[in-house]
């Protein structure tokens, strides 16, 4: 049985490609601001590279998330391809849930989306570990959660611009 789309949902106007690398370029520049070495500052990168992986999985794919990492590497002076690498496998498996992540409301979405957050440090943190670097705390685990909160404000930001103006008659109710 196919179940009913929720009713709060509205139709959306297609996204300009402008503001989808508007909003990377922003997050990347947030990611860039020298705040210093806290663990458990979120990456604003992944939380926008996911939301638009989600929602535009054919414009914003794993290409995408892996100049994006390379470029993170290079800023942090890391292992290169340890952001390459961990954005890359967030990229692909936020793809692969897209279409049932869809499906839920926004605050089920953040539940949704902590594991893969989760993984995404993990990985990093593998690399960075093997590669003989420091652990940096414990705080790190507080970083998927903050990006996790930060989820519905993403979400309510980025499709803002997309959304209809509501002003249906009886000639057009959509």
């Amino acid at each position: 049985m196919i179940m009913p789309r929720p009713a709060a949902d509205q139709l959306l106007l297609p996204v300009n490609p402008l503001f989808v690398g508007l909003s990377l370029l922003v997050a990347l520049a947030l990611d860039l601001v020298p705040l210093g070495r806290v663990p458990a500052m979120p990456d604003f990168l992944a939380v926008v590279l996911v939301f638009w992986n989600v929602h535009q999985s054919r414009r914003v794919g794993v290409g995408v998330a892996f100049a994006f990492g390379l470029l993170m590497d290079v800023h942090d002076g890391a292992v290169l391809g340890q952001h390459a690498l961990a954005y890359t496998l967030l990229s692909y498996f936020a793809i692969t849930i897209h279409r049932r992540l869809l499906w839920f409301s926004v605050p089920s979405q953040t539940l949704q989306i902590i594991p893969l957050f989760l993984a995404a440090h993990a990985v990093s943190l593998v690399v960075r570990m093997v590669a003989g670097g420091m652990f940096p705390g414990w705080q790190l685990l507080f970083a998927p959660l903050f990006e996790a909160l930060l989820w519905p404000l993403v979400t309510w930001l980025l499709l803002a611009p997309q959304r209809r103006a509501p002003d249906p008659d009886e000639n057009r109710p959509l």
